[in-house]
């Protein structure tokens, strides 16, 4: 059976959901059709999640080999075959296993500027409905017991951005010529030159060029909670006008009434003194200036 020659490992609320989007336009590429199936993160285990909304990893997560290798039935003359799940950078579990099923595979990660990533991931579960705080500082601080209490790897909002040890877990394992590392600055600044150095490093035509008009997964707090409810939630409105509206009107509609407020200067310094060892360590790992992930310390 079929497995991937490459996967996206994360990170979470890094732009992973725009490169699984955009790989998969590719002719030469086969995505899987689940994104996140979770597999190498949680194979063989019974998955026990106690926060609100978590019933749904329960749902699409993979555990079994066999219905992880069907995600690949559809793969016919593909060169490059993959998944984006960024579970996989945050489990210690997920390396051994990705090592033990494909040990050749073209491992990509794409890191985004850890304080920016963790307010994402919880403006995230705000537009969504989960998150039982509307303050940030205030989700923080319950994160330790959120973590005690079975609360799945997405409310991890601090433990997500420790990259350089996450990191490290991969190239204790596998070869550095089988690791890219991109930033989310790459993929804001120059989309069309990072996805051809994609295209390069999993062996496809870098000459392609993805339609990236439509940007995936984004965060922020709804300005108007019962107009996202209606935009975002199964209702017999949404079915009857979504024919009416393309894709992107739809988007367009549905972002203009997300809203992201700043972070409370404070808040930022707190979780920067908390990432700098680990940001200056993974400076060093991937050979990337991060300096301006610490814009806002003490000196």
């Amino acid at each position: 059976m079929t497995m991937p020659n490459f996967l996206v490992i994360g990170a979470a609320k890094a732009g992973t959901t725009a490169l699984h989007e955009y790989l998969q336009q590719h002719p030469q590429i086969y995505m899987t059709p689940t994104k996140e199936t979770n597999f190498f993160a949680f194979e063989g285990e019974k998955i026990d999640v106690r926060g609100p909304g978590d019933e749904a990893l329960k749902n699409f997560s993979i555990t079994e080999l066999s219905k992880y290798q069907a995600e690949f039935a559809g793969v016919t003359s593909e060169l490059a075959t993959g998944e984006a799940c960024p579970s996989y950078l945050y489990f210690p579990q997920a390396a051994i296993r990705i090592n033990n099923y494909i040990p050749d595979a073209r491992l990509i990660a794409i890191l985004r500027n850890p304080v920016e990533r963790a307010y994402a991931n919880f403006l995230h579960t705000v537009r969504d409905d989960r998150e039982p705080h509307q303050n940030f500082a205030l989700a923080l601080e319950d994160e330790p017991t959120r973590i005690a209490n079975n609360w799945e790897w997405f409310w991890h909002y601090i433990q997500l951005g420790y990259y350089g040890a996450q990191l490290k877990r991969y190239y204790e394992i596998f070869a550095p010529s089988q690791i890219k590392v991109y930033l989310y600055e790459d993929l804001k600044e120059n989309p069309v030159a990072l996805f051809q150095n994609i295209f390069r490093f999993i062996e496809v035509d870098n000459t392609f060029v993805p339609n990236m008009a439509l940007r995936p997964n984004k965060s922020g707090m709804p300005k108007n909670k019962l107009f996202h409810q209606l935009l975002t939630k199964p209702n017999p409105l949404k079915t009857l006008l979504k024919p009416l509206f393309p894709a992107k009107m739809r988007q367009k509609i549905q972002h203009k009434n997300l809203n992201t407020p700043q972070i409370a200067p404070e808040v930022r310094q707190q979780l920067i003194d908390l990432y700098r060892p680990d940001i200056l360590e993974c400076q060093d790992l991937i050979d990337r200036d991060l300096s301006a992930w610490l814009v806002g310390s003490a000196v």
